[in-house]
């Protein structure tokens, strides 16, 4: 499905089957909603699954402005304002995990849970300048040019090999990417720090980390545990998609993460 969110194109995809709570998933920087197919087939039954694509990723249009992390939050609440959600448990991975956090401080009575996945609370000045980087490389060279050092980040050597029917989409989703797309949301990215916010926020919080992480650290993922009153840190044996990677054991952490009582 399509609709027009603050003048930008989305897609969206609703499934609710089960006709209960809300579950919201967002996907990574360089990818698009279908990273959460196996998930949302697991949730269905019992939830109203959102998936969405973020501006100039998959079949969302290309932003006509530069954009920031709270710019991605407001498209959210635009999107569950028309779709008609007054809250959502949500879930974000990576750059989806970075909307996550944003979006519980701007709207959290529309939170029901948090749940975060290989992201950090800000990005380190030390680290701005990587973001310039890649986002130069994708408009100079092209997403060509990003595909193998991304993919060898993104899940470990074993899991390629073993699951290359899972890997191969991820690789297409990544490489199709609109090379401004990608880069607009590097720079987002790169500007991105809620770190002397976190404390504020109260819903339950639930964070994950891959152990092989090389791009985001686990240490940085936990340190928004410490941050957040009683929230709960995982450590899962992947890369930085532990989501996907460990798709089974993220599962079966949700699962009794949204159910426990509030």
């Amino acid at each position: 499905m399509q609709v027009n969110i603050n003048g930008i194109e989305t897609r969206y995809v609703l499934s609710n089957e089960g006709g209960g709570p809300w579950l919201t998933f967002i996907h990574q920087l360089g990818g698009d909603l279908s990273v959460w197919d196996q998930l949302a087939g697991y949730f269905r039954d019992n939830y109203t699954v959102l998936r969405y694509d973020l501006r100039g990723h998959g079949k969302t249009a290309l932003s006509r402005e530069p954009f920031g992390i709270a710019d991605l939050s407001h498209d959210l609440a635009t999107l569950l304002d028309t779709l008609g959600a007054p809250s959502t448990h949500l879930v974000g991975m990576s750059l989806g995990g970075m909307i996550a956090q944003q979006f519980a401080l701007d709207h959290p009575s529309r939170v029901d849970t948090l749940t975060i996945a290989d992201t950090n609370g800000g990005t380190p000045p030390e680290s701005r300048a990587l973001w310039d980087q890649r986002a130069a490389s994708a408009r100079t060279d092209g997403m060509g040019s990003l595909v193998s050092s991304t993919m060898s980040r993104w899940l470990t050597p074993d899991f390629q090999r073993a699951h290359p029917e899972a890997v191969e989409p991820i690789r297409e989703v990544f490489s199709h990417t609109l090379s401004e797309g990608y880069a607009m949301a590097c720079e987002a990215l790169r500007d991105f720090d809620v770190r002397s916010k976190l404390g504020t926020i109260r819903c339950p919080t639930l964070t994950v980390a891959g152990r092989h992480d090389t791009g985001t650290p686990p240490a940085a993922t936990q340190a928004i545990a410490d941050a957040i009153e009683g929230a709960r840190f995982e450590l899962l044996d992947a890369a930085h998609l532990a989501p996907i990677e460990q798709s089974h054991r993220f599962a079966a952490l949700l699962e009794t993460f949204l159910e426990r009582p509030v």
